[in-house]
């Protein structure tokens, strides 16, 4: 069985004004839950928790991290495969931490240097997946990378991950489709020069591009790549917020 992505997190230096921010552009609303130990708050959207919030920690700060959005993949075994991860040329960032009876978890690199985080839930409680495109939540996971194979060979050999269709974009290669089980949920392609490292990039779901688009400027955000239709009719695009964390929507209309 795969292990898919189960949460999306920003990693802000400002917490209160990127609330403000993505309350703004995704109609998102935000609290603090109750086993909070520090200043930790949940985004959701109709009542579901899609993604987290929290200020960028100085041990970050000090690896050179910005604000960022940073995703979690499910692992049955944080610290067996923080090792495996390492011994196959990856990073560890965090060792392995546990929340009581939330999770246990670690933050990790891959062998070309893309970071996110490893999770197991200790809840016991399974928040139900919601189907592709739901307004709202995290519609596409993407890694910009150095090497589009080797990347995919890591992904596959440690989480189960397969490939899905392998698109021709000409002089920017080949954006290599993968699958956690099921449709694919994301792809991968060779970063471009202006990228200063390989990161995995994260589309939230709107309902109609140009109306959100709107929504970023007048937050105080700015248009990274204007409006681009892809392969299957979705309209995307690609922006930072006021902090300069980078993020992607998607939508399948404009």
């Amino acid at each position: 069985m795969a292990e898919k992505f189960c949460w999306v997190e920003l990693l802000t230096s400002d917490i209160d004004a990127a609330e403000a921010f993505y309350d703004a552009v995704f109609g998102w609303t935000c609290a603090a839950p109750g086993h909070a130990t520090r200043d930790y708050r949940m985004f959701f959207h109709e009542g579901a928790a899609v993604a987290g919030l929290m200020l960028l920690p100085e041990e970050a700060k000090a690896q050179g991290a910005r604000p960022s959005w940073f995703g979690y993949v499910t692992s049955p075994d944080v610290d067996a495969d923080v090792a495996a991860i390492v011994a196959t040329g990856g990073q560890l960032f965090r060792a392995p931490e546990t929340l009581e009876k939330i999770g246990r978890f670690a933050v990790v690199g891959d062998p070309q240097g893309a970071p996110f985080a490893l999770w197991r839930d200790l809840t016991g409680i399974e928040a139900p997946e919601a189907p592709p495109m739901t307004v709202g939540h995290v519609g596409w996971h993407e890694l910009f990378t150095d090497d589009v194979e080797k990347a995919f060979a890591f992904y596959s050999a440690r989480f189960g991950w397969t490939k899905g269709d392998a698109l021709d974009m000409g002089p920017m290669g080949v954006y290599q489709l993968f699958a956690t089980g099921g449709a694919p949920v994301g792809g991968m392609m060779k970063r471009t020069p202006e990228m200063p490292h390989p990161f995995w990039n994260y589309y939230f779901t709107v309902a109609a591009l140009d109306a959100t688009l709107e929504k970023v400027t007048t937050a105080g955000g700015r248009i990274a790549r204007e409006p681009t239709e892809v392969p299957g009719g979705a309209w995307i695009a690609q922006c930072f917020d006021p902090q300069g964390a980078f993020f992607s929507i998607v939508a399948a209309k404009r």
